[in-house]
């Protein structure tokens, strides 16, 4: 199941799978910072502890609540404080490319709402210093990088 090469086959229901689920996607694309960690986590809901999301652009919006998660604003991340997300002109520390997807995403088989699992690559003081988003169809497994080692900017409000 593949689209364009973007959706690679994953297990239906298994989000956080160690073989073919949202760790290993993730766990392959995060570039750690020297001395920094990488901390790897689904997303669920803390206001209806829902597990799915409709993704606009992004940010991921309950399915149950319709509320956004807080990609954008940081609000995902309890450990850090708020960031906002780099524009796509904005060069990488790093020598990588930076993938970023407008258009919003459907699996190949045309499903839209996913479990999403997020990598924070953190630098030595905490901060988190840039984001990657997986997204997994619940229904088939099909697996896509929706957003790769972003670039986040502390929020100045």
């Amino acid at each position: 199941m593949a689209d364009g090469g973007v959706w690679s086959t994953g297990s239906p229901g298994e989000a956080m799978a160690e073989g073919d689920g949202l760790v290993s996607l993730l766990g392959r694309t995060a570039l750690r910072e020297p001395l920094g960690r990488v901390v790897i986590t689904t997303v669920v809901c803390r206001w209806c502890d829902w597990d799915q999301f409709e993704v606009a652009g992004d940010e991921c919006f309950c399915e149950g609540c319709c509320l956004p998660v807080g990609l954008v604003d940081g609000d995902v991340y309890a450990g850090g404080s708020a960031w906002e997300l780099a524009p796509s002109v904005s060069p990488l520390p790093w020598p990588r490319e930076l993938f970023r997807r407008s258009a919003d995403p459907a699996c190949p088989a045309g499903h839209r709402v996913f479990q999403v699992a997020v990598a924070f690559v953190l630098a030595a003081d905490g901060r988190v210093r840039r984001l990657s988003v997986g997204l997994q169809c619940p229904v088939d497994g099909a697996l896509c990088l929706h957003l790769d080692n972003v670039h986040v900017v502390s929020s100045r409000t």
